[in-house]
This record gives C-alpha cells, sequence and structure tokens, in this order.
C-alpha cells in the first residue's frame, strides 16, 4: 500500500486505465459474451477493451453482431468509464457514501481532468456527472424515438447506447457488418444528433461550464475563447475541404444529392475529432481526401474532453507561434492575452512526441503488414488519437500489429504528456543552470 501511494498522479491515471482495461479483456473473453457462445482470444479482447476503455472504435470483430447483450453491455460500459474517467467515477462514489475525500484524492482528479487548479476539482467532477447524464439522455430519447419506428423496442436500446458512444468520442456501432451510420449518410437527426454528441463531448467539461457560467463570449477564459474558435475553424474548413475534395467522387460525394453530401461532408469533418462514426465508404476516399483525415484525426478534440489527439489548443498554439515567429513578435498573443513561453514549449512538446510515436508504429506495422505507407499511417492515427475510423486493416493484422496499435490507443487516451511522465520516475529539480550558447538552425 505505502508502495502505491508513491506513485505520481499521471502514474495512478495510466494505471487505472490498465486495471480497466485488464477487466474488460477478461470479460469479453467470457463465452456469454459472443451470441455463438464462443471464446475470443485474449489478445482480441484485449484490443477491443483497449479500444472501448480508450474511446477509439477501432475494433477487430463486428461489434453488433459478435458480442451478445452482454458483450454489448461490457463495451458501453467500458467507453462510460473510460471516456469520464475511473477517478470520476471514484469521486461520485465517495460522495454518494459521504466519505471524505482527502488530498491525494483530489490531486488524482486534478490530474485526470487536466486542470491547472485544485480548488474546485469536487465540484467540476458533480458538474460532468450532471452534463453527462443531461446530454446523453436528452440526445439518447432523440435517437431512440428516430431508430423505434424501424428497429421497435430495439430501437430504443440502440438510441442510448449510440447516444454513450457518440458523446464519449468512441464510434462504436451495433448496426452491424462494419457498416457503421452509411445507412443514414443523409437522415438530419441521426447526422445532427450525433454530431452535436460527439462535439459536445470533444469540447471538454471545463469549456462546457465556463459557457454555461458566463454566456457571453467576451467573458470567457481565454482557454475557452481558443478551444470553440478552433473547433469552429476546424469543423467549417472540414467540411468545405472535405466537400471539394469529394463532390465528383461517385464512391462518395459524388451519387450523392445536395444535403445528402452536405450532411455527409458534415459527419467525416466532425468525426475524425475523434469519435469514428463514418456514412460514407472510407475505402474509395481519394489520396489528398485520406491526407486531409489523416490531419483532423491527428490534431482530435480539446482538453480534458472524452476525445483524443494532440488536442485544438495545441494546434492553435502551434499555429499562433509560427504567426510570432513569421512576424517577428516577442510575445504569443491572442484575444488581448499573452501565452507563456512554457505553454508554447510543452505544446511543441506533445507534437513532437506524438508525431515520432507515429511515424515508429507506422514503419513497423508497414514492416509487419502487406499494406501501403498512407493505409497502415491511416490506422496508427486512427489508434493514436482514439478516431476509430478505420480502411479496415484492423481485422486482418497480426498479433504484432494489434499490440502496436493497443499501445497506440492507450498512449493516445491518457495523453503522451501524461504516458511520458508515468514511465519517468520522479527526480528532484535541477538548481545548476550551465552557461548558454546558441545553436544555429533553420
Amino acid at each position: 500500500m505505502n508502495q502505491i501511494r508513491r506513485f505520481s498522479p499521471s502514474q495512478r491515471i495510466a494505471l487505472t486505465f490498465v486495471g480497466l482495461i485488464l477487466a474488460g479483456a477478461l470479460l469479453l473473453m467470457l463465452p456469454i459474451a459472443s451470441t455463438d457462445g464462443s471464446s475470443l482470444s485474449f489478445v482480441d479482447a484485449l484490443f477491443t477493451a483497449t479500444s472501448a476503455s480508450c474511446v477509439t472504435g477501432l475494433v477487430v470483430v463486428d461489434t453488433g453482431t459478435y458480442f451478445s447483450v452482454f458483450g454489448q453491455l461490457v463495451v458501453i460500459a467500458l467507453i462510460q468509464l473510460g471516456g469520464l474517467g475511473l477517478v470520476l467515477f471514484a469521486t461520485l462514489f465517495s460522495v454518494v457514501m459521504r466519505k471524505k475525500i482527502d488530498l491525494q484524492s483530489r490531486l488524482n482528479i486534478q490530474a485526470s481532468l487536466n486542470q491547472n487548479e485544485l480548488d474546485g476539482v469536487v465540484r467540476m467532477s458533480l458538474r460532468i456527472a450532471k452534463y453527462t447524464a443531461a446530454i446523453e439522455t436528452f440526445f439518447g430519447t432523440v435517437l431512440a424515438l428516430r431508430f423505434f419506428p424501424e428497429y421497435g423496442w430495439k430501437g430504443i436500446y440502440f438510441g442510448y447506447w449510440h447516444a454513450i458512444s457518440a458523446f464519449c468520442n468512441a464510434g462504436f456501432d451495433l448496426f452491424g457488418h462494419y457498416q457503421s451510420l452509411t445507412a443514414y449518410v443523409g437522415d438530419p437527426v441521426v447526422n445532427l444528433s450525433i454530431c452535436l454528441c460527439i462535439i459536445l463531448g470533444g469540447l471538454g467539461f471545463a469549456v462546457m461550464r465556463d459557457v454555461l457560467k458566463k454566456r457571453n463570449f467576451r467573458r470567457l477564459k481565454l482557454h475557452s475563447k481558443l478551444v470553440l474558435t478552433s473547433t469552429a475553424a476546424l469543423i467549417v474548413v472540414g467540411t468545405v475541404v472535405i466537400a471539394f475534395l469529394e463532390g465528383h467522387n461517385p464512391g462518395t460525394l459524388g451519387s450523392l444529392s445536395g444535403s445528402d453530401a452536405f450532411w455527409a461532408s458534415f459527419m467525416q469533418s466532425v468525426s475524425p475529432r475523434t469519435a469514428g462514426f463514418n456514412t460514407i465508404d472510407l475505402n474509395s476516399l481519394r489520396i489528398p481526401t485520406m491526407i486531409f483525415i489523416i490531419l483532423l484525426m491527428f490534431i482530435g478534440a480539446s482538453p480534458a474532453s472524452t476525445g483524443g489527439g494532440i488536442k485544438t489548443t495545441t494546434f492553435a498554439l502551434i499555429l499562433l507561434n509560427i504567426s510570432q515567429v513569421v512576424r517577428g513578435c516577442s510575445e504569443c498573443e491572442i484575444f488581448g492575452r499573452r501565452v507563456g513561453d512554457d505553454t508554447i514549449f510543452q505544446a511543441f512538446a506533445i507534437t513532437s512526441m506524438s508525431i515520432l510515436w507515429v511515424v515508429f508504429a507506422t514503419l513497423l506495422v508497414t514492416c509487419l503488414e502487406d499494406t501501403s505507407f498512407l493505409y497502415a499511417l491511416f490506422e496508427v492515427v486512427s489508434a493514436f488519437a482514439t478516431v476509430g475510423l478505420s480502411t479496415g486493416l484492423s481485422q486482418h493484422i497480426c498479433t504484432a500489429s494489434k499490440l502496436i496499435l493497443i499501445l497506440s490507443m492507450y498512449a493516445g487516451r491518457v495523453g503522451f504528456m501524461t504516458f511520458a511522465l508515468a514511465l519517468m520516475a520522479q527526480k528532484p529539480e535541477k538548481h545548476i543552470h550551465y552557461p548558454k550558447e546558441n545553436i544555429i538552425i533553420g
């Protein structure tokens, strides 16, 4: 017990995900979890449990046809627990049981929610639970009413199941045969409900709290302003670019009517950050579109959300810093505020480590599988950014490649900086400063 107490908050978060993944894998291996009573292999169960716990959506077996109701409930439970975090559920349990939440628990909550301040983290946990329950219930009801005429009482189950999967940015579906939402490519109710769930889940709970509290863009915190503007810009630009690139492709948007093509472009712009639902055939995408979607997946959602990727704020800060250097400015400014150098350095560190991991993992997959670099890159980025979009490669790869994707999903969900800090032992801060000397770059 004393040894466990020595773990840092980053290490505890990493360990909670390991425990959740292993527990989920063992449950998915049970014969009762499959429709035909067979037992899923450990690697495939581990892959599925990791994908669900890390809210990714990549699958090696068809969720809608392979798993029984029990197996599907295990998957959706892993998605909910992984999307919000076990630390939050432990906090809610302590509050319900009226147990005292000590300092260490508050530090764990702070690290789990990626907050800079310790004050108010318990209250924020309670608000997150309320926001989640309200959003999932509302959109679950909307989807249930939409699916009921088509599936009967099963449609109600489908509605709430997919609302949770969408809000947690997981991308798992129950429609079977790996078709995702392709049957609803032009359905405004399904597209709008799923996309709004994805967007709300990807904004981050701190932003939702700030918006509900201030209700005025000018009064929002700098973080909230940057998240909202970068998210809106990525959605609009993504929709326009995908519509332009795929507008004359008969395999995707070219065969659709104007309204259907809009909804398809909108969904494919929102989903890569980082939900994993698709309404068009990804294997029919043009190469430029695949590259663009890879970029959207790599950027991902926003901090302290249910999504992955390097995060919208990280990407925005990198662009702002590039603009700062080009314009010869000494400070990085936005919305009348200055961003500290430490934050800029951290943004570049996260992006650099993420790129190195993605390139390394992609090279390994291309060595192990008979596939192109682009398709391997698409799958690896989808795993690392916890997206779940797939060209079908995951269902045909070897065990070694599955383990690479498992590690990618895990590192992407806990956050690469958290993942890196969890691997390192705590070291005392150095107080020695060496002489400074310049290096020629560029």
